[in-house]
């Protein structure tokens, strides 16, 4: 009975019901898109977004633009940047990305203290998932909702861009347009993000149920379906510690999902100690 009552407890409130209710939308938007930012080793790129959405977004608010649009572009152009510089100065990909990571980063900090606009940057960069209005709440469904279906309607060419690039190109699928879309896919994930566990943080629900799930998962359908179940656990659990500890919501979120995927992972070894563990995805 006790149980129930602690369980039960913090939905006595309105702002812990939309808290829930944002939390677990991001929890399941972020950890679809996890499963092809492992697959496709985009882990250095999918921060490299989660951080250059910042200049957009600070841009945005002091024009008095929608903050999605802001942070789109920004995300977008981040991607066409990192694709920019190597290509043409010929240095490594996770050293292109480094560079237009801090590079973006630092300019979103510089139009904040310059600008000032009317946007608290502490809940930006690390999220308040307990503050959520009911605007925000819509905001956040609306973009996942958006890119939930974008994905879908393009899974299989999005499955075979993933797996094989140059197969896709030679079969005549757009791989470069399916890239621009997985970014901006990518970029509206981070701003529906922003209430819960903000854009530092959103890189733990873009990667860490997705590895969860290749540790595990013998198909993509299982691989999708751990990685689902992982962020939405993640979001679920740290909502609670978050209200019963009184810290950060995103800092527990993301510490949630971090102990998720040491927990798979130690069960796994244990499960498959002494004989070959199935093979997963590469």
């Amino acid at each position: 009975m006790e149980l129930i009552q602690i369980l039960l407890e913090p939905f006595g409130y309105e702002f812990m019901r939309m808290a829930l209710l944002t939390a677990v939308t991001v929890g399941i938007v972020a950890s679809t898109l996890s499963v092809i930012v492992v697959l496709r080793g985009w882990s250095l790129l999918g921060d490299a977004i989660s951080h250059s959405v910042l200049p957009g977004l600070a841009a945005a608010a002091a024009l008095n633009l929608p903050l999605t649009l802001g942070g789109a572009v920004a995300g977008i152009t981040a991607s066409l940047l990192v694709g920019i510089v190597e290509s043409k100065t010929r240095v490594r990909n996770d050293t292109a990305i480094g560079i237009v990571l801090t590079g973006t980063f630092a300019l979103g900090l510089v139009i904040i203290s310059k600008f000032r606009p009317a946007v608290d940057i502490f809940h930006i960069l690390f999220g308040n998932v307990l503050a959520v209005s009911y605007e925000d709440f819509l905001t956040t469904v609306l973009l996942s909702a958006a890119v939930i279906a974008f994905f879908a309607a393009l899974l299989k060419e999005i499955v075979a861009y993933t797996f094989d690039p140059i197969f896709a190109y030679v079969v005549g699928l757009p791989s470069s347009t399916l890239h621009l879309v997985l970014m901006l896919m990518i970029s509206l994930a981070v701003i529906a993000a922003l209430q819960t566990v903000g854009i530092i943080l959103i890189i733990a629900l873009l990667i860490t149920p997705g590895a969860a799930g290749q540790l595990v998962a013998k198909n993509l359908r299982q691989m999708f379906l751990i990685s689902i179940a992982v962020g939405v656990t993640s979001a679920i659990v740290g909502l609670y510690l978050s209200f019963y500890f009184a810290v950060s919501s995103g800092g527990t979120i993301a510490l949630t999902a971090t102990a998720l995927f040491f927990a798979i992972s130690i069960v796994r070894k244990m499960t498959f100690s002494g004989r070959r563990a199935p093979q997963a995805f590469r």
